[in-house]
């Protein structure tokens, strides 16, 4: 609880920075590069959070990495982070940063999960009825998981639909054990 109030709170700082720069896109982009290289290198994220290691070498290690990829502002605000010893809420805080830029630029995020991938006609299909509801941008995210059979799962938001092979045998089993009209003596 306590490191998403810290991430929210250092996020929204960077957005309104960023939105008084003019530079949303750029903080965006580079926050996405900073999520990237914390997910891919696990390694990276375990260095970030050993408190053994003294500030000074892990600001060195940032400006390896970050020093020449980085916008000027993004790069000053991870050298503020690990300055003040919050280090190792950067993936969350660029993590909460891209929730709270789709939030401000009103993108909702769909994920449809099929069992074999979506072409394009299909997928462009499933935008337009998503986009049709949802009067917003929509950022689609595609999975997929062997086990649904068929058919598909989307996520919007808050909201479900199952449509897949696996969820109607779901629901069916579900019936069949709750018949009411076999008396059980």
């Amino acid at each position: 609880m306590k490191e998403t109030r810290v991430a929210s709170r250092y996020a929204k700082s960077l957005l309104d920075l960023a939105l008084e720069q003019g530079n949303l896109e750029q903080a965006k982009n580079d926050m996405k590069f900073v999520l990237d290289t914390c997910k891919a290198n696990k390694d990276f994220v375990l260095f970030l959070n050993n408190p053994i290691i003294k500030t000074d070498k892990k600001l060195s290690v940032l400006k390896e990495i970050f020093g020449n990829e980085l916008h000027k502002i993004s790069y000053s605000f991870l050298e503020i982070i690990t300055r003040k010893k919050r280090e190792e809420h950067i993936e969350t805080i660029a993590e909460e940063f891209l929730n709270q830029y789709k939030t401000h630029k009103k993108i909702l995020t769909a994920v449809i999960t099929t069992a074999a991938g979506l072409d394009e006609r299909l997928k462009k299909k499933v935008l337009e009825i998503v986009d049709n509801s949802a009067k917003s941008e929509i950022e689609l995210i595609e999975k997929q998981n062997k086990n649904l059979i068929g058919g598909f799962v989307l996520q919007l938001g808050d909201k479900q639909i199952d449509s897949s092979i696996a969820g109607k045998i779901t629901r069916l089993r579900r019936d069949f054990s709750e018949n009411p009209y076999i008396k059980e003596y």
